[in-house]
């Protein structure tokens, strides 16, 4: 299985090492030290060699970060992983409710007579450190550049990932990566701007036409490069995983090791674009006063899909919806009480396991039964791994990565009877997908105008979640993708071929979690009667397909828009889906869409 239910959080481990780093901080004359999630190119997963919160506190979500002073050490988390905090650091840690505590507020109270705080330079996005001195200032509190001190009590920390790379075939990139370095190129001369540096892994990986295996999950490689506008390209990644792609690569692509980076850049003539939000610090401060601000030059093309790309999704999505199909029948037809949440996770896996063409899952699956649902990103392990009882909500979240795209899905289904208050919770967080996905938009409009759609059946009853409506998602990439988001903060216009997710949720802490979740697609509405036609309008074009649980909806709470917008799904579920399964998941199909 690409899934194991090992136990990967030892909060006990969490003193004896906070300890350790004390000692370093003092050797060091600092009077903290930041510990972050992230690693040099600033993903959001990272490689076992770069897992140093997860190592430090027992802490494993995908977003966070460890503030370790002399005397208290804060683990900063946001909404979604609330309570699964309590359950994976020891008490030496503080969590920390993240952003509505700010790290410079968190520090200036905890330092009230100033302090050094260091930081590792690879680390830490130019952006993040700005930001940070900003809010400090006048508190006496700096910050400083120094070794990773993580690393350097760490014993036996794997090595950095050696995977080699693999082209990824035109037929599902849909352009060469000459053409695409020759287009990016030019922008870069229209801007005035001699070269990019680009330091995000499918930000490479796609300009490029590689994937790989150094992130598990996410079939990326590590590695960083200069995209100058001449349309040639440096590489620096270690020569060992381009090996065998020399003739792909082709006379343009300059392949060098990775160490050679910041003296290559210190010699290189400006200007040079570096995106604050992801550059390292250690990189911007070798490029210097040559910086030219703006955009990674590959996330906006990259985000906006093309042809081939959006017809591999959701050629993905059909057959992954099958997977999930099969999946789900066999699921009904267990009595409530003799099933875990491991065996629906294995079930799953195996379902997919049939299609070639998948390479891996695309994040590890979420089986949450009962209060476990309610942890946003619970992974069942060996110690938690819960039996599905009668009356408990199931939340299943998976994805598969498939040569020809990502996928990612959420269904909640109902273990036997479920109470009354979960299908009112339930059929509230369905009215809001189907609201979202239901919407038409002004061109131009951001995540951030349109979010509140998808919570607003929740809102009106006093609810609400603590994580995005919606991620962007690569195509046989990451399968959280930025620019795009549908969240209150992003400003990213939404345009054409943006994949993202649309996962309305609620969760109430000790008893149940609900999360709807299908991918979607940006497409130019077509032009309605009587409409302002010389508007330009945005629509959704729907890529998963995987019926809804019909147990959980109380019909009298959808009113006809959306009990039409529902039975139209499922009529595509079962014409697209049932064709592809087995005799007894087709007949279980067909019931699972019939119109309510």
């Amino acid at each position: 299985m690409f899934q194991s239910f090992e136990v990967t959080s030892k909060p006990e481990q969490g003193p004896p090492r906070l300890a350790a780093l004390r000692a370093e901080i003092k050797i060091e004359g600092l009077d903290g030290f930041l510990v972050p999630r992230a690693d040099a190119h600033q993903g959001e997963y990272v490689a076992p060699h770069d897992e140093r919160l997860s190592w430090l506190t027992g802490f494993t979500g995908s977003a966070g970060f460890c503030a370790a002073l002399l005397d208290v050490a804060g683990v900063f988390i946001d909404g979604r992983y609330r309570t699964q905090v309590k359950a994976q650091v020891a008490d030496v840690y503080t969590p920390v409710a993240w952003p509505e505590v700010s790290l410079a507020d968190w520090l200036k109270a905890e330092l009230p007579q100033g302090g050094v705080v260091g930081f590792d330079p690879w680390l830490h996005a130019l952006g993040q450190i700005e930001q940070l001195e900003v809010a400090l200032k006048g508190s006496d509190i700096t910050m400083r550049r120094c070794v990773n001190l993580v690393d350097r009590i760490w014993e036996n920390q794997p090595a950095p990932p050696m995977f080699p790379a693999k082209v990824h075939p035109l037929e599902f990139a849909g352009e060469t990566h000459a053409h695409k370095c020759a287009r990016l190129g030019e922008a870069l001369r229209a801007a005035d701007e001699h070269a990019a540096v680009i330091t995000l892994p499918d930000s490479l990986c796609w300009l490029l036409n590689i994937r790989g295996a150094d992130i598990a999950r996410n079939p990326v490689v590590h590695g960083f490069a200069v995209l100058h506008g001449s349309a040639a390209v440096d590489l620096f990644v270690a020569p060992a995983k381009v090996a065998d792609l020399a003739d792909h690569l082709g006379d343009h692509v300059t392949v060098h090791a990775p160490d050679a980076l910041l003296a290559y850049l210190g010699a290189l003539p400006g200007p040079i674009r570096l995106d604050k939000t992801t550059v390292p610090v250690a990189i911007a401060d070798a490029v210097g006063d040559r910086a030219a601000w703006g955009d990674d030059p590959c996330a906006l093309p990259k985000a906006c899909k093309n042809a081939a790309e959006v017809a591999g999704s959701a050629a993905a999505h059909l057959r992954d919806g099958a997977a999930l199909v099969e999946t789900l029948a066999w699921l009904e037809a267990q009595a409530p009480g003799t099933l875990t949440e491991a065996e629906v996770v294995t079930k799953l896996e195996e379902a997919r396991r049939r299609d070639n063409a998948l390479q891996d899952i695309s994040f590890e699956t979420i089986a949450g039964t009962g209060p476990n649902g309610a942890i946003m990103h619970y992974r069942v392990t060996e110690d938690t791994d819960s039996t599905l009882e009668n009356g408990h909500l199931l939340v299943l979240d998976s994805g598969g990565q498939y040569l020809d795209g990502t996928t990612d899905i959420t269904r909640t289904v109902a273990i036997g009877a479920a109470p009354l208050e979960a299908k009112q919770a339930f059929t509230r967080v369905l009215t809001g997908m189907i609201t979202m996905s239901r919407l038409r938009w002004p061109d131009g409009l951001a995540g951030r105008d349109i979010e509140a759609i998808g919570r607003l059946p929740l809102w009106l009853a006093g609810q609400d979640f603590d994580h995005g409506l919606g991620h962007g998602v690569g195509a046989y990439l990451s399968v959280h993708e930025g620019p795009q988001r549908l969240s209150k903060i992003s400003t990213v216009p939404l345009m054409p071929g943006m994949i993202l997710s649309n996962e309305p949720g609620y969760y109430r802490e000790g008893a149940f979690g609900i999360r709807l979740e299908n991918l979607l697609v940006v497409r130019s509405a077509p032009d309605l009667p009587g409409g302002d036609n010389h508007r330009k309008m945005l629509c959704w074009e729907t890529l998963s397909f995987a019926p809804i649980d019909k147990r959980l909806i109380l019909p009298d709470m959808l009113d006809s828009a959306t009990r039409d917008w529902l039975n139209a799904y499922h009529r595509d579920v079962a014409e697209k889906i049932g064709p592809r399964l087995s005799p007894e998941a087709k007949l279980w199909l067909d019931a699972a869409t019939a119109p309510i």
